[in-house]
């Protein structure tokens, strides 16, 4: 898959002994990080769309921690040598990955596999209560060529 311009995929490596796992997110040594906005959890229940949104300043860093979801990023960006190119990641407790997503790159996530999915987003910016940064789309966007159903391939 050709990756829209400024998304990136990190694999996660998880470590494991008899007592359990340590995963680590995000480290400022990584090229990922940028800087540290704040960080909060998101939780998605089964059957709902989380999207499309897209940020003017900042950029999101997602790891799923529990669960499993689908993530869907849109190029609607003009000038951008991938406009027009979606991409769609299964992140998860079997795939964990950190996904960078930057600004003005249209977004959203839901759960697949039945249950709710925890996503921790680690973005640049705090969040302004005042004047937020998020610019929201209908879920079901004809603008948008993608289909949150599950794709029987």
């Amino acid at each position: 898959m050709k990756l829209i311009e400024g998304v990136t995929v990190r694999p996660l490596k998880p470590i494991h002994d008899e007592r359990g796992y340590l995963l680590e997110m995000m480290r400022p040594d990584w090229p990922e990080f940028e800087k540290f906005g704040q960080a909060y959890v998101t939780i998605g229940y089964p059957g709902v769309v989380k999207g499309w949104h897209y940020h003017k300043r900042q950029t999101d860093h997602f790891v799923v921690v529990k669960g499993a979801a689908k993530v869907a990023c849109f190029d609607g960006r003009d000038g951008s040598p991938t406009k027009g190119t979606v991409n769609e990641f299964f992140p998860g407790e079997k795939n964990p990955i950190l996904l960078k997503i930057p600004p003005h790159v249209l977004h959203g996530f839901k759960a697949i596999g039945g249950e709710p999915v925890y996503v921790v987003n680690f973005p640049t910016e705090m969040y302004n209560y005042q004047e937020p940064d998020e610019f929201r789309v209908p879920w079901d966007s004809p603008d948008i060529p993608y289909e949150w159903d599950v794709q029987m391939k």
